[in-house]
């Protein structure tokens, strides 16, 4: 047997080229790749195979269980889809008990660019009318009517450091002494006070007092806004009085209305309107509330989509090729929930969704029927409030079931995956542990390799050894090497 360095140079290089075993896990390479067996007898390659064989055999478990982890995750990305879809049909069930809540009511304005107007829980068809809007609120907003030649040197009091500024009603007094008596002390004792005014330091950039202080009031409405040198003196006023502030005026159904703001909530019950512009002469806006059919036809179609979808997602986890949550609890929870949407039944004159256009076919898909819902008598769109309820109440109210089981805190969607959570840490703890037990196996199993190798490399140099003695014998013996 001839043994060169060449062979094992060549043996050992192929080795070193090799990558990690087909099918290995590359999560936990690093823990459970076999060792790189370096041996001198022309038998190493086969001692590698044998630790590469052994580690293959103690890493089955470990596969097996990060197979098992890869499915809880899997698992779990399932679950937030499921979520996700059943959010949206509780969501949208909310939205349908809205529009019955509301008797599918909504607000229009004949003229946006003068008043605007928004429902806040009125429940009854009305029309109001709108006319001789002659103020808008505004804020008030002045300005000191002299400038100063710089910000933190000319002072603003010539006297004693005491200003007195005036809010509506109300007086503060300012005392310059500590800020500083020149316009960037004065904006910061004004702002100091947090009365509802605001005071800053303008630039015009040109002239020799190019510097004004400038306050404006936080909220609209007429008021008095004034800067006194002189307590008391109104004389000593050193603002300007050209924006006072302004109410929002102007007539409805005839009533006079004075408002400090332009977001009116307390004229009509249930209304919102923002005053956005002055009227002309005679002009009028009309404001209607009124029953939209197309409200609720376009939330019972949202609500359609969003069940389809979580049947969808439901069904894709039942029968012969069922997903990975087939049998989980989570998916029977929602089948019943989906059974508990579709047969809802109320008590009044519209008793189901069958009766207001929802169908649904023999293999459970929903669909609406908009023609169908169009062509309600008046008396039965109108019963059809009671039956849709609110968002807690009738049909409205069987999204608060499914918002139990989709809440992100409570819900039983999360609480499942809280314990695939617990299940892939343990598995982990697991996995870790084994990977330990692999290392340390090998290690043994190397060094008793490596026994084994130096003792075959003696022995492989003992032959050549013996093989020389022969070949020297032979030739000496017969004069020639044996051939």
């Amino acid at each position: 047997m001839v043994f060169t360095m060449k062979h094992m140079t060549r043996k050992n290089n192929a080795r070193a080229e090799a990558g990690p075993p087909i099918g290995t896990n590359r999560d936990t390479l690093m823990s459970t790749a076999p060792l790189r067996f370096v041996g001198i007898s022309s038998y190493s390659e086969d001692f590698q195979s044998i630790l590469n064989r052994a580690v293959s055999i103690a890493s089955v478990p470990v596969k097996q269980l990060q197979n098992q982890q890869a499915n809880l995750l899997t698992k779990k990305q399932l679950l937030a889809s499921l979520n996700t879809d059943m959010k949206s049909l509780a969501d949208s069930i909310a939205a349908v008990g809205t529009v019955g809540g509301s008797k599918a009511l909504t607000a229009t304005s004949s003229n946006a660019n003068r008043v605007t107007v928004t429902l806040n829980g009125a429940t009854l068809p009305a029309g109001y009318t709108i006319t001789d809007i002659t103020s808008v609120a505004k804020a008030a907003s002045e300005n000191t009517a002299t400038g100063l030649a710089n910000t933190n040197a000319a002072a603003v009091d010539t006297d004693d450091n005491l200003l007195e500024l005036v809010l509506g009603s109300q007086t503060y007094s300012i005392d310059l002494t500590t800020d500083g008596n020149h316009l960037n002390g004065l904006a910061a004792a004004i702002n100091a006070l947090g009365i509802g005014v605001q005071a800053s330091v303008l630039n015009t950039g040109s002239g020799a007092t190019p510097y004004y202080l400038s306050l404006t009031a936080t909220v609209t409405g007429q008021t008095t806004l004034a800067l006194r040198t002189t307590v008391g003196n109104e004389a000593s006023n050193i603002l300007t009085a050209t924006n006072q502030g302004a109410n929002a005026v102007f007539k409805l159904n005839d009533l006079q209305i004075t408002r400090t703001d332009n977001v009116i909530t307390d004229v009509i019950s249930g209304v919102t309107f923002t005053i956005v512009d002055k009227t002309a002469i005679g002009e009028a806006v009309s404001l209607t509330l009124s029953s939209n059919r197309g409200t609720l036809s376009a939330a019972l179609q949202n609500m359609v989509s969003a069940y389809n979808k979580v049947k969808t997602s439901v069904e894709a986890q039942i029968g012969e090729n069922a997903g990975l949550l087939s049998g989980d609890y989570i998916i029977r929870q929602a089948q019943s929930l989906l059974r508990q949407v579709s047969g809802y039944r109320g008590s009044g004159t519209v008793a189901s969704l069958a009766e207001l256009g929802v169908r649904l076919s023999k293999t459970g898909e929903m669909s609406f029927d908009s023609a169908a819902f169009f062509a309600l008598s008046t008396n039965t769109f109108n019963a059809s409030f009671s039956f849709l309820g609110s968002p807690t109440t009738g049909f409205g109210g069987v999204s608060q079931s499914l918002y139990q089981m989709t809440d992100p805190v409570t819900g039983l969607i999360k609480t499942q995956q809280n314990n695939y959570d617990t299940a892939d840490a343990r598995l982990s703890r697991t996995i870790e542990e084994l990977a330990g037990r692999i290392t340390n196996m090998q290690q043994s199993l190397s060094s008793k390799l490596q026994q084994a190798d130096v003792l075959l490399s003696s022995l492989q140099s003992q032959q050549r050894n013996l093989d020389a003695s022969l070949q020297s014998l032979q030739l000496l013996t017969f004069g020639k090497k044996e051939s």
